[in-house]
């Protein structure tokens, strides 16, 4: 007996039950999300980096100077009335004291899991690396409204998602260098 489909889409079995169709592609949707959050990482080359002319010719990135004087403001506002003990502690201790390396060490970190993500190279680093972050500001800004809670809990189970099915494979570089050189330290975990 022929299998039909219903208005839905869904196929209707011999019997007239529902038998639930098969993901499309999953490997090709978990690509497309890997993309999309690299992509907001990104926005990092705009707000938190620029460039600068070494020796007054040869442009580098750098992470401006906005940011830096921002970013100790951002944090000391997380700080302020932050539950956890330890971590209020260790930002106004350790992140507000050393207001420049912190700048630097997160704007380079998103920029670095914008690309990566975006681009599918080192995805598994650009995840772990992503995976660190969410977690600080998450821990830094849960206690601010629901809203930062759930935004900081997506974006760690989509990092570590990406993490543990190594999504660079589809529509990544990480694909491209594990099909030419699969015994490369790139096409391995974690990196890739």
């Amino acid at each position: 007996m022929p299998v039909a489909a219903d208005h839905y889409g869904d196929r209707l079995m011999a019997n007239g039950n529902r038998s639930t169709p098969a993901m499309v592609h999953p490997d090709r949707w978990l690509a497309f999300l890997r993309v999309v959050v690299g992509l907001y990482f990104v926005k990092s080359l705009i707000t938190k980096m620029t460039v600068v002319l070494v020796g007054g010719f040869l442009p580098v990135p750098a992470v401006s100077e906005r940011w830096v004087k921002v970013m100790p403001n951002i944090v000391a506002k997380q700080a302020s009335e932050n539950p956890l003990a330890f971590y209020k502690h260790f930002l106004e201790g350790t992140v507000l004291t050393h207001p420049e390396l912190f700048a630097q060490l997160t704007a380079w970190g998103e920029t670095a899991v914008g690309i990566g993500l975006t681009l599918g190279v080192l995805t598994g680093l650009s995840s772990g690396i992503g995976l660190l972050l969410v977690t600080i500001y998450g821990l830094a800004t849960q206690w601010m409204s629901p809203g930062q809670q759930g935004f900081h809990l997506v974006l760690f189970a989509l990092m570590l998602t990406f993490l543990m099915a190594r999504a660079g494979r589809v529509w990544g570089l990480d694909a491209w260098i594990a099909a030419r050189r699969p015994e490369s330290i790139l096409a391995r975990r974690p990196l890739s």
